[in-house]
């Protein structure tokens, strides 16, 4: 996996700054002659940068992006778990991993770092720019700091302000976090047990009631404390501690806290109205982490936007889910549909 290590400081939007920070990313497939071919992918909340792994079906070798037509990037982001720079890593100054100390940083940080490694791979334009939930945060704000580099935009499942419903779930996870015992130890396993809470508790908004009450039914009726629920919580909180860290996971949900496009810039929707990318906002069928009224903001603030629906019974997973109904929308987006 490529890795990137970029020379002197990088300065933090709170003034802090990291030393020689380090960017590990995938590419897959070449550059074309005109270079306008690039897809450039941002990751959500605990993905990583094999966009082939966690997005398969809209991504691989034999799928509607492929490395056969296009040049695809995806970068592990700022605090990531996955090699760029983050809680885990080496602090220059101490010589042990940053653990506690590691500096807050925002989405708008997360981006600076995409275009520093853009600038590294000589990607001057790119041809569509996608992202679902924190990666649509991302994808948004790369359009609004550099309007003129991003052709096409999707925005998947996202939204242009964190909300006050989204920033609870989000403090509400890291109070699990910190209420586990080993939260304050400087070990790469601290906080695992907490973080398991912290996923089981995200899980309820990334899914809905339509979800569980169809997934996880109960076989046998004669149970009288109904376990198959709990367990699914449980499972999944316990996979997500085999391939992150707490530390990580604390920081990237206060990240997520800071995203607001309007913020030091005047209102949204005069921000909105920046942006200059032909785009594509896909609201997911009930959604509760990103609903429709969000999606809706996007639509009406981005001058050549199109707004389409996913339906799914998955909720806000519906954007890792339903890979036909997106990718019918990009064919139509991308290369315009005659209509039937």
């Amino acid at each position: 996996m490529p890795l990137l290590q970029l020379e002197g400081n990088f300065e933090l939007e709170n003034g802090k700054q990291l030393v020689r920070p380090q960017i590990q990313y995938h590419t897959y497939g070449r550059m074309n002659q005109d270079a306008s071919n690039v897809i450039w992918v941002c990751h959500a909340l605990t993905a990583s940068s094999d966009v082939f792994d966690w997005w398969a079906g809209l991504f691989g070798s034999d799928a509607f992006f492929n490395p056969q037509e296009h040049f695809i990037v995806c970068a592990n982001f700022l605090g990531s778990h996955y090699g760029t720079t983050g809680p885990l890593s080496i602090n220059p100054e101490t010589e042990f991993p940053y653990f506690h100390d590691f500096p807050a940083f925002t989405i708008r940080d997360m981006v600076k770092l995409h275009i520093r490694l853009a600038d590294y791979l000589g990607v001057d334009n790119i041809h569509l720019l996608i992202g679902g939930s924190m990666g649509g945060h991302q994808a948004l704000e790369w359009s609004i700091m550099q309007p003129s580099r991003i052709d096409h935009l999707c925005l998947l499942a996202t939204s242009a302000v964190i909300s006050p419903w989204a920033a609870a779930l989000n403090h509400t996870q890291r109070a699990a976090i910190e209420s586990d015992a080993s939260w304050k130890e400087s070990n790469p396993k601290a906080g695992e047990q907490g973080m398991s809470v912290a996923r089981a508790i995200a899980l309820l908004s990334y899914r809905n009631q339509t979800a569980y009450n169809s997934t996880q039914q109960e076989n046998l009726t004669e149970e009288t404390y109904p376990q198959r629920a709990a367990s699914y919580q449980q499972y999944q909180g316990k996979k997500l501690t085999r391939r992150f860290n707490a530390f990580s996971y604390w920081h990237i949900a206060k990240a997520m806290d800071s995203h607001n496009v309007g913020r030091n810039r005047g209102s949204v929707t005069k921000v909105l109205g920046s942006v200059q990318a032909k785009t594509l906002v896909l609201t997911i069928e009930h959604d509760l982490l990103f609903p429709e009224e969000e999606q809706i903001i996007l639509k009406e603030g981005i001058p050549k936007a199109t707004h389409k629906y996913i339906k799914s019974g998955f909720g806000h997973d519906g954007f890792l889910i339903e890979m036909k109904q997106i990718e019918k929308h990009l064919t139509c987006f991308l290369k315009p549909c005659v209509p039937a």
